[in-house]
């Protein structure tokens, strides 16, 4: 399903080749890698990472963009790379649950944050999963460490 969302403060873009450079890019921030529990990959491994991704019935990345930042008209299908901010993901690999989904949220760009982007994003995306996939129950895997992500799903009744 290649759609794109449109709130209020972000447009949520499928996760094209485009975007893995920056992507990659950020993932090398160990803070980053920390926060979202990630392992480091080359640049080659992330574009397989990004294709893998895309072709998994089980997976929905969106890579999150900041409106604000979005140079012309927004074109869907343009990967928009200047506007990237983060990314935003449902995971539903529970095979004795089909309703439920995990949940994650991204915002690596440090200026993006504290805008309530990250809260808008997982807000559209619970939406979509709903509408598309009947996900009805959501779960959300956060470190102890990561208040500003725990104080968000909080605020958004979790």
């Amino acid at each position: 399903m290649r759609v794109s969302l449109e709130g209020e403060k972000v447009i949520l873009v499928p996760y094209m080749k485009e975007h893995v450079p920056k992507y990659h890019q950020w993932m090398q921030d160990p803070g980053l890698l920390q926060a979202t529990g990630s392992e480091p990959l080359t640049l080659d491994e992330e574009y397989k990472m990004q294709l893998t991704w895309t072709q998994d019935p089980c997976k929905q990345t969106f890579i999150v963009l900041d409106k604000e930042l979005v140079i012309g008209d927004f074109t869907h299908g343009h990967p928009h790379v200047e506007a990237m901010v983060g990314d935003v993901n449902v995971y539903m690999n529970d095979l004795d649950e089909s309703q439920l989904a995990e949940i994650e949220i991204m915002i690596a760009e440090p200026k993006s944050r504290g805008k309530g982007l990250g809260k808008e994003s997982v807000l559209m995306m619970m939406a979509f999963a709903v509408e598309n996939y009947g996900i009805n129950i959501f779960r959300a895997k956060i470190g102890e460490s990561n208040e500003a992500s725990l104080n968000m799903f909080r605020k958004i009744g979790f």
